[in-house]
């Protein structure tokens, strides 16, 4: 194998190359925002960090077990699915049992929609295909749970005096908060079902440009990705309706008060 000076293979060095100059260009685009008063650079230079390096280590991980059991997939998307839901908690602190809630619904949602893919023999077990299709789905699901609760909560925030007038006459708690729910779903889903309807027309995602890439048939890599952006779609459904489920039942006390407060 051809390398720089010895030690780093030329493919590894032009893809660090690579990544270097996408790093400027979100700098660039940064120091943009910040220009107009959006501070983001810490959070932005934390995320760019973190990503960089959490992927190089997800290639080693990949490169020396990409011929492993399937098991071996399942265990690693487990693993993603628990850091999936401490990203999530982590928009929720106003929730008790964040984490928990977050882990259940996605779980629920992208372990569902995976099994599903297994079953019908769209997901090989093969963990070079397994966990790269599988982790979309659950970073989408983890997506998904922070929208709807964010919207939720919102919602509530911005409606408390309705909702508790309405619990002032008899009102059932679950009826008050019943449209929110509706839009907070919505508004999980709502990304998703936007590249659904962009598929193909604004843009060609990674597993189809890929699947070209390496040789496969156009139509067949066409149907493909869209195989996988339904379940991306299902996933977010089934995530964003058990999240806010979760949190309406956390959100009035045994005595029917809104307890739903922002910290």
């Amino acid at each position: 194998m051809h390398s720089i000076l010895g030690v780093i293979p030329d493919d590894i060095a032009t893809g660090l190359f690579q990544a270097g100059g996408a790093i400027a260009l979100c700098a660039a685009a940064v120091m943009l925002c910040r220009s107009f008063g959006v501070e983001v650079s810490r959070e932005a230079a934390i995320s760019i960090l973190r990503g960089l390096v959490q992927m190089v280590l997800v290639g080693l991980l990949l490169a020396a077990l990409v011929h492993g059991a399937a098991l071996v997939g399942l265990v690693i998307l487990g693993l993603m699915t628990v850091a999936a839901a401490y990203t999530a908690s982590r928009r929720l602190t106003h929730l008790s049992g964040s984490f928990e809630l977050s882990f259940l619904a996605i779980a629920a949602g992208a372990g569902t929609t995976i099994i599903a893919m297994l079953v019908m023999g769209i997901l090989k077990t093969d963990i070079s295909v397994m966990v790269p299709v599988g982790s979309m789905i659950i970073a989408n699901a983890m997506n998904a749970c922070a929208q709807a609760v964010e919207r939720f909560r919102s919602d509530v925030e911005a409606h408390t005096g309705l909702i508790e007038a309405g619990l002032a006459l008899g009102a059932e708690p679950n009826v008050t908060v019943a449209p929110y729910v509706s839009t907070a779903v919505y508004a999980s889903m709502l990304p998703r079902l936007d590249m659904l309807k962009s598929l193909g027309l604004v843009w060609i995602p990674g597993v189809m440009a890929g699947m070209l890439v390496s040789g496969a048939d156009p139509l067949y890599a066409g149907i493909f990705q869209f195989i996988i952006v339904a379940m991306i779609l299902s996933a977010s459904a089934i995530t964003g309706l058990l999240i806010i489920l979760f949190v309406r039942s956390y959100s009035f006390s045994p005595f029917a008060q809104l307890v739903l407060r922002q910290n």
